[in-house]
């Protein structure tokens, strides 16, 4: 008898040890881990009822606002974009100007929901600073801007003269590297905000101003005698410039990514704002039908309304309505499209199957 007593309270002794064993198997942890995922940013922003979008604010073309406050350029539009798919609403968005310095922090931190803001996408950047690239929407290339009459017409001859530059930006470290590669000694002045910078160089204490070709070219739009200034013909970098999410996110940046490509599609297949009603209610043609949510269910799966192309394209415009507003031949700068055109136009911009 006590033999079995002994044994019972083995038995005894050890159920307690086994259910807590239970507790903490393994799949059980991938539950509790699972129930503890941060929701997608996704839901954040339909539950909110509205986008932030941090945009820089002062490139004109890009992202401006004027004295009353309006919002306007091709880094505003893909945030009215989004906003479209989301809502049918291109107004619904909150925009957060951001310097160079702090733009990270914030969409890491969640105080914007994605950066629409002259972002270069770089290795580093995508990988250890916890970023997400949609598709680029701008190819770019570095450059450098200097007054007329400065006799300066390369790199080289900015030995000894000073340069403005934006701190935290890509373009600091370029033009370190091309200084440093050609030999050339020159003073860089860094400055927190872009607008700093380029007021330094219309007060004419550098020389030379570098940045981004498109920014420079909009940047001198805005100087007191933009002729007096030019642009050299040297291009110190690759700048693919495109929306930004946050990383880890796959729900929510596949929302931006297939946004971006829906303008890009859209151009692709002649869907204009014009002609988009027309196109949804006659056209035969199964990719168009598909595109705009006559047929399928695409949106379904991004956890969008089926007909969001749809939605972009009316509220927005496809990618060529977008950059001959801003950038083309429908605003102040004329730029030629060049590696910002369609791929069957010998340029850069491609979208996948929206099948």
């Amino acid at each position: 008898m006590k033999k079995w007593q002994s044994i019972i309270a083995a038995l005894l002794m050890i159920i307690p040890i086994t259910a807590c064993e239970v507790e903490g198997t393994s799949d059980q942890k991938e539950v509790t881990q699972e129930n503890k995922q941060v929701t997608s940013r996704l839901d954040i922003v339909k539950n909110r009822g509205k986008l932030i979008c941090g945009v820089e604010g002062g490139i004109p073309g890009f992202s401006f606002v004027d004295k009353n406050g309006n919002y306007s350029g091709i880094d505003v539009d893909i945030c009215k974009a989004v906003a479209a798919a989301l809502f049918n609403d291109p107004n619904l968005v909150e925009y957060r100007n951001l310097d160079s310095t702090e733009r990270f922090t914030a969409l890491n931190g969640g105080e914007v929901d994605m950066l629409s803001r002259n972002t270069t996408w770089t290795v580093s950047r995508d990988t250890t600073v916890g970023l997400e690239f949609a598709p680029t929407t701008f190819y770019d290339g570095q450059g450098m801007m200097v007054r007329a009459n400065s006799g300066v017409e390369s790199l080289e001859d900015l030995q000894g003269k000073s340069i403005c530059v934006e701190a935290g930006t890509t373009t600091e470290l370029n033009l370190t590297d091309n200084l440093r590669q050609r030999n050339v000694t020159a003073e860089t002045l860094t400055f927190q905000q872009a607008d700093p910078a380029y007021a330094a160089y219309a007060e004419g204490r550098c020389d030379g101003m570098t940045s981004d070709k498109s920014q420079l070219l909009s940047r001198r739009s805005t100087l007191p005698s933009p002729n007096d200034h030019v642009i050299l013909q040297v291009t110190m970098s690759k700048e693919p410039l495109g929306p930004v999410t946050k990383n880890n996110d796959s729900a929510w940046f596949d929302v931006v990514k297939w946004v971006t490509y829906a303008l890009i599609e859209a151009e692709e297949l002649g869907i204009t704002q014009e002609n988009v009603d027309d196109l949804k209610q006659n056209s035969d043609n199964p990719t168009i039908r598909r595109f705009l949510g006559v047929d399928g269910d695409l949106g379904e799966g991004l956890g969008l309304s089926n007909d969001f192309a749809y939605r972009v394209i009316k509220n927005v415009g496809n990618y060529a309505e977008v950059y001959d507003r801003n950038l083309g031949e429908e605003s102040q700068f004329k730029l030629p499209r060049g590696m910002n055109n369609l791929w069957t136009k010998g340029g850069l911009l491609y979208s996948p199957p929206f099948r």
